[in-house]
């Protein structure tokens, strides 16, 4: 069955979508010898798909992994970067990050800490970025000043951003240092380009330090487990993988029973 060329390269984990996208733009992937275009479509059981002028094949695709990984500030959400900082994949070992074709699910902002999904389940990682799923994150934030309630209320029920209003969004506070800031738990079910620290900003009460919590159901450090430190990731387990996968309407079949030693960096 034919398929566009950058859906299969997602499929087989060799790279998002996106990335595949950006890869088949810079010329690094040919089909039957020629250099492939966008949209293009193939059989990969009897068309021949190279990528960096190596064949791949089904059976060349490696075991699927998903992680949870605690960013730390200072870092970028994205494989590569331009300007050479440190990036997301730099926190993995080598046999993982040179050849498994992992990748972040969205980002969190350069100077934002906390979870992060990472996986080369690219056909996962497309449904979880559209937006049409509004899978909830949790976020504690200390903001400058003392936000009174008619402007938390304001929060809650939405603000303009770029001509549009933000979805409705849960906040409470969670403490108030006398002078200076206060500490909110917001849980938001879209994620525009650093949308918090805009909203902050925008009503007046900048953010001073953001940090996710969770993604739906997956918490970052949850009660009674192993501390999750700042540059450290885990496997998700099955139950995760599940969630994420229901959310997005995704068959929970095949599940990965290859499971990756935790591993501190």
């Amino acid at each position: 069955m034919d398929e566009r060329v950058q859906k299969i390269l997602s499929q087989w984990g060799i790279a998002s979508r996106r990335q595949a996208e950006k890869m088949i733009q810079q010329g690094r992937v040919k089909l039957n010898g020629q250099p492939v275009h966008l949209g293009q479509k193939a059989n990969p059981l009897l068309d021949r798909i190279e990528v960096d002028d190596r064949a791949i094949e089904p059976a060349h695709r490696p075991d699927l992994v998903y992680l949870l990984l605690h960013k730390p500030a200072g870092v970028v959400s994205t494989c590569s970067d331009p300007q050479g900082r440190t990036t997301v994949l730099h926190l993995l070992p080598p046999e993982l990050r040179d050849s498994q074709g992992i990748h972040p699910v969205g980002r969190l902002d350069f100077d934002s800490t906390g979870a992060l999904l990472l996986t080369n389940d690219g056909m996962l990682t497309f449904h979880l970025t559209h937006p049409k799923h509004c899978i909830p994150k949790t976020y504690r934030v200390w903001v400058e000043g003392h936000p009174p309630e008619s402007i938390l209320q304001q929060w809650r029920r939405g603000v303009m951003l770029d001509g549009r209003k933000t979805i409705p969004a849960q906040l409470r506070v969670l403490e108030a240092e006398r002078k200076s800031k206060t500490r909110l738990e917001i849980v938001l079910k879209e994620g525009r380009n650093r949308q918090i620290r805009r909203v902050a900003a925008q009503l007046g009460y900048p953010v001073i330090q953001l940090h996710r919590t969770a993604i739906g159901s997956i918490e970052l450090n949850p009660p009674g487990h192993p501390q999750l430190r700042c540059g450290e990731y885990r496997p998700l387990n099955d139950s995760e993988i599940r969630f994420l996968r229901t959310q997005v309407h995704l068959s929970s079949e095949n599940l990965p029973a290859t499971q990756i030693e935790e591993q501190g960096i």
